[in-house]
């Protein structure tokens, strides 16, 4: 009988976490829960399933689904900066943007996939394409006049850029080494077209 409770007890520990490390383990499953249906479809009960945890050790946490969510897309948004820079475009952006989205492809789907159709949660990504338009507009500013052209352009690499990592993603990461040089192309091909006459 000692035995057991011994074992019972060494279980209990094991599964007792420091509250950061709880918390991570958290936003893990609940990454890959939502991005598995997105917001409204997955339950509190698909995350607690996923995380291996109760709904009480879920409210310790995050007092609703929509913190949670929030959570979540937060995190995911605070790793994307950090691999990839806030402030600047050049030659190590776009390599390292495919290193993000690898690196946790279920936050870059939620980020700019699922966050993108959630009106409550829009505000994230909506952030984000306007702070990469203006990245693009200094960016382009040398090669594209000043006007309506260099405006469209700046609004079509972000789109082009994010929908082009989410379709590797999708299509199983493809050449990662050339992947960078590939969507390039496609980024020179909106300048070059807005410099046309």
């Amino acid at each position: 009988m000692a035995t057991d409770r011994r074992s019972t007890t060494d279980v209990e520990r094991v599964r007792r976490m420091p509250r950061a490390e709880r918390r991570e383990q958290i936003l893990d499953a609940a990454t890959r829960a939502f991005a598995r249906t997105g917001f409204t479809a997955t339950s509190l009960d698909d995350v607690a399933a996923e995380a291996g945890v109760t709904h009480v050790i879920l409210y310790r946490h995050f007092a609703s689904k929509s913190d949670l969510y929030r959570a979540v897309l937060d995190r995911a948004c605070t790793r994307l900066g950090e691999a990839v820079g806030t402030e600047n475009y050049d030659e190590s952006s776009l390599p390292a943007l495919l290193r993000a989205a690898a690196a946790d492809p279920d936050g870059f789907r939620l980020l700019f996939r699922h966050a993108a159709r959630e009106p409550e949660f829009r505000d994230i990504t909506d952030t984000i394409r306007w702070d990469s338009t203006d990245i693009a507009h200094r960016h382009i500013a040398e090669a594209i006049p000043d006007g309506p052209w260099q405006n469209w352009a700046a609004q079509v690499i972000p789109a082009l850029t994010l929908e082009s990592v989410i379709a590797w993603l999708d299509t199983g990461q493809p050449d990662p080494d050339r992947a960078a040089e590939r969507i390039g192309r496609a980024i020179a091909g909106i300048i070059e077209a807005a410099r046309v006459d």
